[in-house]
């Protein structure tokens, strides 16, 4: 695993619980305290997305959407300049993440999971989402002001 992302310092674990149908995201920190994370389920499952926000790449816009279960163990790794998020699929999804940077409050942002351009295809049917993350940004910002 290390070969796919290189030598990392974590300094941060997080958990958190979600009944299914939850959808969180997507949240990112701006720099300089952009987060790297490392994420897993450890029980039930999730669909994790994470979409590139990174100005002048090729693939800015673009996401990743991937399954992951606590039967298959699988570790995904959202590198800084990734937005990020995830949906529960099962009652008493429990999501792990270990991150790069500590969480930073004033550099919290959250673009809105339901974004036109992004179009991302979820797969949850009336997803239950926090006001936080209904309230996000659109994807082409402004992202320098909090909310």
């Amino acid at each position: 695993m290390l070969d796919a992302i290189g030598l990392q310092r974590f300094v941060q674990d997080n958990e958190s619980t979600s009944r299914k149908g939850v959808l969180r995201g997507l949240h990112f920190q701006l720099e300089p305290h952009a987060q790297g994370k490392l994420v897993r389920v450890s029980r039930g499952s999730a669909i994790d997305v994470c979409v590139d926000i990174r100005p002048g790449s090729p693939t800015y816009g673009h996401h990743v959407k991937v399954l992951l279960t606590a039967a298959e163990a699988t570790l995904f790794w959202i590198p800084p300049g990734f937005a990020h998020g995830f949906a529960a699929l099962e009652e008493g999804t429990v999501f792990n993440y270990k991150c790069t940077e500590y969480y930073h409050p004033a550099s919290e942002r959250t673009i809105r999971w339901d974004d036109a351009e992004l179009a991302i295809p979820w797969g949850v049917l009336d997803p239950i989402v926090s006001a936080k993350d209904r309230d996000g940004f659109a994807f082409r910002g402004p992202w320098a002001e909090p909310r």
